[in-house]
Formats: C-alpha cells, structure tokens, sequence
C-alpha cells in the first residue's frame, strides 16, 4: 500500500473526469429545461471527459503500463474526443440562443476532420499487428514523434480554436440582438456563458502553444516548457467545468432563446411604414401602459397589437430610431418622473418607484433613468417633487 499510483497532476485529471462524466449523466436523465441543449452539453462533457483520460494514458507512467497490457487498440481512441469536443460546445451554445434550434446540413462539415482523422487512425494504427504495436508503444519517446503528426496535432488544436471563435462570434451576435426582443435582459443575458467560451479560448490558444512548443523544442532544439503550458491548462478545466456546472444548472432551464438570423429580407423591410399605425401604437402605449408589465417582451406586445414580431421591430427600429429595450424602458423612465415627482411617494423606496414603473433591475432603472435624464433618480426626486393637486 506504499505504491504512489497517482501525482497531484494526475488527481486533477481524475476528478476533470468524474466530473464531465457525472454531471454528463445527469443532464442526460433531467426532466426540466431544454432537453436538446442538454444533451448537446452532455455529449460536450463526454467528449471533454475522454481528453484528460487520453492525457493520463499517454503521459501517466502508471496509465500507460495498464493500458499496453490490456489492448494497445484503445490506446489512442480517446484521442479522437479532441476533434469532437469544441464541435458540440459549439452546437451548444447555438442551441442555448436559438428558438427551435436544429442541426443543418452545411453543420455535418465540422465532424469532416474528426471523420479524416479516424480514417488516418485506422491505416496507420489498427492495421498494425499486435506485437508492432506494444513495440512501438514500449519505445515511444515524445522527441521521436514524426514531424507530420506534430503538424496533425497543431491543426486539430487549430481546429478546436476555430470552433471556439465561432462560439464568441454567435454570442456576440446574440447579445446585439436581444435588446430588439426583451425588455429586461437579465435574465436572459448569458454572459456567463461567453466568460466560459473565452476560458475554453484560452485553454485552445494554450494548446496551441504546447503544440508550437513542442516544434521549437524537437524540432529547432529551442526548448520551451510546454509540459507546464499543459499543466496550466489541465488545472484550468478543472475550473472551467465546474463554473460550467454550477452556471448552466442554475440559468439555462429559464432561458429563452431568440430567431435564428435565416429570414429572407422582405418588402416590409423598404416599405413605407403607415402613420395610422405608428399613431395606433402611441396611443395604446399611452392609454394601456403595457410598458408597467415586468415580462413585457416584443412577442407579447405584437400579439397585443395584433402585429407579427417583425413587424413591430420594424417599426420601432425606424421610425422611434431606437430598440426594443430602449423603446420601452423609455416609457418606463418617464412613468418613473410622475411617480417621483409626487410629494405623497416622498418617503417611498426607490425600488417600489422602480417596481411600479416597470422595471425589474435597479441596475437598468438607475443606468437607463440617468442616460435619459441627466440626474440620479434620487437627484430628480429633490429637484423636481411637488405637491399633489386637491380636489376642491
């Protein structure tokens, strides 16, 4: 019992694994939420589960004697999870912003490297005969590696950060656009998600610099560390998966997601917009107040309207100039300044104000009342309260 099977590094990879694999199991058995989103996340943590697995067999001293005696044919098969991975968080996140999200055709292209690369596994591996094999394994030494797979790893690495930007450029896009459909984006912001996305840039971009490490080091006898450039990275998906875990469980079953960029530019787009339908907006904004609702979004004003969506985005974005969020937060700022301007609502909290007008952030309400105003409302409520006016 004296034997040190494991590192500390060793520990880190394990508990990376018991992790991906747990929590990938429970996403596949959860009843709530998006059941597609939580599966594309499962199959992500699956795939992310068989990285640092192929890192202990390839590296852990302990690891690698095991495997060689059992089959040297699952030797590299976790490997191919690196081709994978980036692909369904890639595929997850789209499904987290898009309403009734669906794999298209052109997608089947991002599993294509991942398909060549099993197609190169299975000739210059599972064709060889056992006895090659355990040779090849018991002599390997990572400086005797041939330079084309070096080239294979550092374009699969480059691979896994193409994906990556992809997932930023599709949040980026999502987070411009929901302003265009709800009133109070907090809770439907996923920036918690973006921050995850950068962190899993950062840990591709690293990889990248094991790679090229890798190159300078075997290749130009420069020598670069890129054992702790991997070091850093392992320690950081420990991280990552766990603020993955606690994130995705507590905000993605409440979120709703937005149209996908698809639709066919219309006439509507170039059309003149009729006045009787801008008065008719106007009008219902004034004398109904849907504005005071704290889940107004823009489907549940066009129904009101009896207008589609698009219609309705249409008309706010060019003739009000300004956004869905903007339009009605609007409304609610000038609710606000009649409420504050009352004496009777003198010693009323700021957040009764706030709730009565519309709002459900004192973040929005204070950033949005003094972008229009000019003062604090506090500030507007000292210069602007007066009396209420009596009956006589």
């Amino acid at each position: 019992m004296n034997t040190v099977l494991f590192n500390t590094h060793d520990i880190v990879l394990l508990i990376t694994i018991y992790q991906c694999v747990l929590f990938a199991l429970f996403l596949l058995t959860f009843k709530k939420g998006n059941t597609q989103s939580n599966i594309l996340l499962a199959l992500f943590l699956l795939s992310y589960a068989a990285i640092p697995l192929d890192t202990l067999i390839n590296y852990g001293a302990a690891f690698r004697v095991y495997v060689i005696d059992i089959s040297p044919n699952i030797f590299y098969f976790f490997g191919n999870a690196y081709w994978l991975e980036s692909v369904f968080l890639l595929f997850y996140v789209r499904s987290m912003i898009y309403k009734e999200f669906s794999l298209k055709r052109q997608d089947a292209l991002l599993f294509v490297p991942f398909l060549l690369y099993c197609i190169y596994e299975v000739n210059i591996w599972y064709m060889v005969d056992h006895s090659s094999q355990v040779a090849i394994l018991s002599n390997y030494q990572v400086a005797e590696e041939p330079l084309y797979s070096r080239f294979i790893g550092l374009f699969r690495e480059c691979f896994r950060l193409f994906c990556g930007v992809l997932c930023l450029i599709e949040l980026q896009g999502y987070q411009a656009k929901i302003k265009d459909k709800f009133a109070n984006i907090e809770s439907v912001d996923l920036t918690w998600l973006k921050i995850l996305v950068i962190g899993f840039l950062f840990i591709r971009a690293d990889a990248i610099l094991v790679s090229l490490a890798m190159f300078s080091s075997f290749e130009f006898d420069v020598i670069i560390d890129y054992e702790r450039l991997g070091l850093i990275s392992n320690y950081t998906v420990l991280l990552l998966i766990s603020v993955l875990i606690f994130f995705s469980l507590r905000f993605s079953s409440v979120f709703k997601g937005i149209e996908s960029n698809g639709t066919v530019t219309s006439p509507l787009d170039k059309s003149p917009i009729d006045p009787r339908l801008i008065d008719n907006i106007l009008l219902y904004m004034k004398n109904e107040k849907p504005y005071l609702n704290h889940l107004l979004t823009l489907d549940n004003l066009a129904n009101q309207l009896s207008l589609s969506p698009r219609h309705l985005s249409l008309v706010i974005n060019r003739h009000f100039k300004q956004n869905f969020f903007e339009f009605i937060n609007g409304y609610r700022v000038d609710e606000s300044k009649q409420l504050l301007q009352l004496s009777v609502n003198s010693r009323v909290t700021m957040l009764k104000i706030m709730d009565q007008a519309g709002f459900n952030s004192k973040a929005t309400f204070n950033t949005f009342f003094k972008k229009l105003v000019g003062l604090t409302p506090t500030q507007y409520r000292k210069e602007h309260s007066k009396p209420d006016i009596k009956a006589a």
